[in-house]
């Protein structure tokens, strides 16, 4: 039987790659989202393509959502193999203006999402190991103004990365973090010669590149690799930025 891979935040953008990538490879995709409209349209191309899919709405702010979604995965597919924890949200505004509800919101949505989901998981990974994968970014390490609360949520990520490793160890389950740079999810062919050439790749990002991230940390033959954060940035976080 193929793996059962469930990814959250699925409809759109990085989620979309991620699943759509999985799809190819023979994986069978559990999409899930909070946009019904997108997640079925995905749903709906995947089955025309003859991948094996479903969608399920679901909140990763709410604790009910997450359980019932692992429940339901298992009940229909008797495993669950892979996890991406790519379901997350924005929050750039002065610190001075961040609501305590605003800064709440990212919280869950980005971080207490990723602990809840992969302790859910995990659940039923128990018995056969498995991969979980959380979508980190390279502002966990680098700052603009006004991203606390993403910067925090990110960070988060990579720090319960390698304690959820160690956690899970014991039951053949690895866990990884990637922190995209620049990945442009909306017109690429719109990007200027300037936002290609500051990487040392001489190109701006796609979301292939971050699920061909998630095909290797999540292949078998990796399982050596568990509790890194996988920079997948094209060299910005590494690049001088002193002009000459």
């Amino acid at each position: 039987m193929s793996r059962v891979v469930i990814v959250t935040g699925a409809a759109n953008g990085i989620g979309k790659g991620i699943a759509m990538a999985f799809a190819q490879n023979g994986d069978t995709v559990v999409l899930t989202d909070v946009d019904v409209e997108a997640g079925t349209k995905l749903l709906n191309e995947l089955k025309h393509q003859g991948n094996e899919a479903i969608f399920k709405k679901t909140d990763v702010r709410n604790e009910q959502d997450i359980i019932l979604l692992m429940n339901q995965t298992y009940q229909t597919y008797g495993k669950i193999d892979i996890l991406i924890n790519n379901a997350g949200k924005g929050l750039f505004k002065s610190p001075f203006d961040v609501t305590v509800e605003e800064w709440d919101e990212v919280i869950h949505t980005n971080l207490r999402s990723v602990f809840l989901c992969s302790r859910e998981a995990g659940r039923y990974m128990k018995e056969n190991g498995g991969s979980i994968v959380n979508i980190a970014s390279t502002r966990a390490m680098m700052s603009e103004p006004h991203s606390e609360g993403y910067s925090a949520t990110k960070g988060g990520i990579v720090a319960i990365t390698h304690a959820l490793a160690a956690s899970f160890a014991e039951y053949q389950i690895t866990v990884n973090a990637i922190s995209p740079g620049w990945i442009e999810t909306g017109k690429y062919e719109e990007l200027r010669k300037i936002d290609h050439e500051q990487h040392f790749s001489k190109r701006v990002g796609k979301p292939a590149d971050i699920a061909n991230a998630c095909l290797y940390l999540t292949d078998a033959k990796n399982n050596f690799v568990t509790g890194i954060n996988l920079v997948v940035d094209g060299g910005m976080t590494r690049k001088m930025i002193y002009e000459e």
